[in-house]
């Protein structure tokens, strides 16, 4: 017997798949602001809908991986514990002077500085100097370090940062403060940037490790709060953690580095939807995952989703390596509001889970999408996940007639069919960016639709951007929780090691051998078979001259000199796939800045042969709504029942106990795959 656990906290629902032996079960709790409450929720909607006994399910679980929201929310709200930082002398602003305080936006007047993580009475200079080749020029004392650490300890640092110049080069001195930390202050979490992220540009490890500093004492709180539940449960097996990067960690290894952490719920979305993809033949996938907080988006090509090597985290640039996801403030929650130019906007802001939309009847007064989707007709309000919840028509109608509807001077259809429309405008320029503005065409891709609130909207998402089909997964409402089942255990070792053709292929491979020992002794560590073991060598590349670099992978094997034409071909071909055919500079020296080693420890996932889906009777029924797409009233068909619909003709909707689709008119939807909906634009 097996049974293996998925949950994905979201800013509005936490939700949970369980597989066991084969069957699969989902279910939905609403969020709370101490997350533990919330994953035991969702985690007692597991367990009723498994049948085990009490006190029988959590001992019983194998496999149990975790993606959250603590890091993404910090962020994303800017509230860090108190952080210090301890610094080179002489370099106490780097992260005031940035990167001249400059971001898109064109206006001088209207240029703002990046946000804030540390307060600058918490910055302190250490007396120290190591050179660009590694060389120590001033040696670091014990006693400058116990009165600099004293200087921010007085400051009220409940952690503490310590990015040092050139230590990726040489790490002597960061390791020194870290080994008088462990003596004199054994509680304080810290950080050094050596051990972080050992790569060049000053800046951006000093952001990165910063960050994670500065989120260590939150995760600290939550994950042992969290442990404690889970294990006073019985909970016996392991918590895995799914990172930025698109694998999970161990618990453990995950607390060393929490930064990684920063969404990871998304990530597991978007590796769901690689398998997804593969399994039904596309292999050009976008993804949109809305959920009750935020709409996240992102591109797969060639079954491959795209990795960026200097990730931007709440606005500022990191040297994380981690999933290209596009997020913006537009789901279920996300609040609509008339601004000061009498123009409706919709989101960033949400309304949640507390106080929720006005629909749920929980004290919120102000229009949510939510409140739109039911005053348009969408939403059934008996039905909201499987008649769990019940949503309130006359309070939604109430919020979108007095805060939009009477300033705009609009009638209340109108108004909510306008945050609709808005909403979906919004969305669609989320999934632009990652296509049109990186070269490809939208039209090349299937977009796959997950999150409770996608199904209302993908279609009209799909049709605004050129793509012809949409698949909402059988488990749409829950499927970056499946996603997390799926996720391979991920290990990533860099070092800046810069190299150039003209050096011998020894020095290079010397490098990676040294990450490749990493690599293994983290498989020993985390106790990976031998026969799972994958291990891939990656390169960050650019010529010589250029700002930044590009990523290539290397041959899994012994570099060597012959290695070398082979390894120039494959830059320039990743080049010109990122810049466009012919933007390669071909004739100039190339520089390797660089070397990766990332190891991957397959999953062995259980195969799912009941999806849970069966049991929902047959339906159909028919229902007023407003036209997402014309605002007009019309009568549309309704069906529910998920494996008992064959083919349908939009426009209708498609009623699940965790989702609703809407299907336009001119569009045909199949039912693939024993559950999955392929909906065809356009079809007629």
């Amino acid at each position: 017997m097996t049974l293996h656990v998925g949950i994905d906290v979201g800013g509005t629902f936490t939700d949970a798949v369980a597989v066991h032996d084969g069957r699969a079960v989902r279910g939905k709790a609403f969020s709370t602001p101490n997350v533990t409450t919330g994953i035991l929720d969702a985690l007692g909607v597991l367990e009723g809908r498994l049948g085990v006994a009490t006190g029988d399910f959590y001992p019983q679980i194998d496999r149990f991986v975790l993606g959250n929201t603590i890091v993404t929310n910090a962020v994303d709200e800017q509230k860090y514990s108190a952080v210090g930082l301890l610094t080179t002398q002489g370099f106490r602003d780097t992260l005031r002077i940035a990167r001249s305080a400059r971001d898109d936006e064109r206006d001088p007047h209207r240029t703002a500085p990046p946000p804030a993580v540390i307060d600058r009475n918490r910055i302190v200079e250490v007396p120290e100097r190591i050179d660009s080749h590694g060389d120590v020029l001033v040696p670091l004392r014990e006693d400058a370090v116990a009165e600099a650490v004293d200087r921010v300890l007085a400051t009220g640092a409940e952690s503490l940062a310590v990015c040092l110049l050139w230590s990726f080069r040489n790490r002597q001195h960061e390791e020194a403060i870290g080994r008088y930390l462990e003596t004199h202050h054994p509680d304080l979490p810290y950080t050094l940037s050596s051990r972080l992220t050992p790569v060049y540009r000053e800046y951006e490890r000093m952001v990165t490790t910063t960050l994670d500093a500065a989120v260590k004492p939150i995760v600290a709180q939550h994950f042992d709060h969290l442990a404690e539940e889970l294990a006073a449960r019985g909970l016996r097996t392991p918590v895995q953690i799914m990172q930025v990067h698109g694998g999970f960690l161990s618990a453990e290894e995950t607390s060393r580095a929490p930064i990684a952490m920063f969404n990871s719920g998304p990530v597991g979305g978007v590796t769901g939807a690689r398998l997804l993809g593969q399994h039904l033949g596309r292999h050009r996938v976008l993804t949109a995952d809305m959920g009750g907080t935020s709409l996240d988006a992102a591109a797969i090509i060639d079954d491959e989703f795209r990795v960026l090597p200097r990730a931007e985290i709440g606005g500022l640039p990191t040297s994380l390596t981690a999933v290209d996801i596009e997020t913006i403030g537009a789901g279920g929650g996300s609040l609509a509001w008339v601004d000061g130019r009498g123009v409706m906007r919709v989101g960033p802001h949400s309304a949640g889970s507390v106080p929720g939309p006005a629909c749920y009847g929980k004290g919120g007064d102000r229009p949510a999408v939510t409140d739109a989707a039911l005053v348009m007709g969408l939403l059934n309000p008996d039905y909201y996940l499987g008649g769990t919840v019940t949503l309130y028509q006359d309070e939604a109608r109430d919020a979108v007639h007095r805060h939009l509807a009477e300033p705009l001077g609009l009638s209340t259809d109108a108004a909510a069919h306008g945050v609709y429309r808005l909403a979906v405008s919004q969305m669609a320029n989320a999934v632009r960016k990652i296509t049109v503005n990186r070269g490809h065409d939208p039209r090349d891709f299937t977009l796959v639709g997950f999150g409770g609130a996608c199904g209302l909207f993908a279609a009209a998402i799909a049709a605004e951007i050129g793509v012809g089909e949409v698949i909402i997964p059988r488990n749409a409402a829950v499927f970056s929780a499946y996603g997390l089942m799926h996720a391979d255990s991920v290990f990533s070792a860099v070092q800046t090691t810069p190299w150039t053709f003209s050096e011998p292929a020894a020095q290079l491979e010397k490098e990676f051998s040294a990450l490749e020992a990493r690599a293994q002794d983290w498989f020993e560590s985390e106790s990976i078979p031998a026969e799972r073991r994958e291990t891939h060598r990656e390169a960050d590349m650019k010529f010589l001259g250029q700002i930044f670099e590009v990523t290539t992978r290397l041959p899994s094997k012994v570099f060597d000199d012959e290695d070398k034409d082979v390894l120039r071909r494959r830059f320039i071909e990743d080049y010109e796939a990122e810049f466009g055919v012919g933007t390669a500079w071909t004739e100039a020296e190339v520089l390797l800045v660089n070397s990766r080693v990332k190891a991957v420890g397959r999953t062995e996932a259980q195969r799912i042969t009941d999806s849970g889906s069966g049991g929902e009777q047959h339906f159909d029924d028919a229902r007023e709504c407003v036209d997402p797409v014309t605002g007009e009233r019309r009568s549309v068909e309704v069906h529910r029942g998920f494996g008992a619909l064959g083919a349908a003709h939009g426009p209708c909707l498609l009623e699940e106990p965790d989702t609703t689709v809407y299907v336009p008119a001119g569009a045909v939807v199949e039912v693939v795959d024993g559950g999955h909906f392929s909906i065809r634009l356009n079809a007629s």
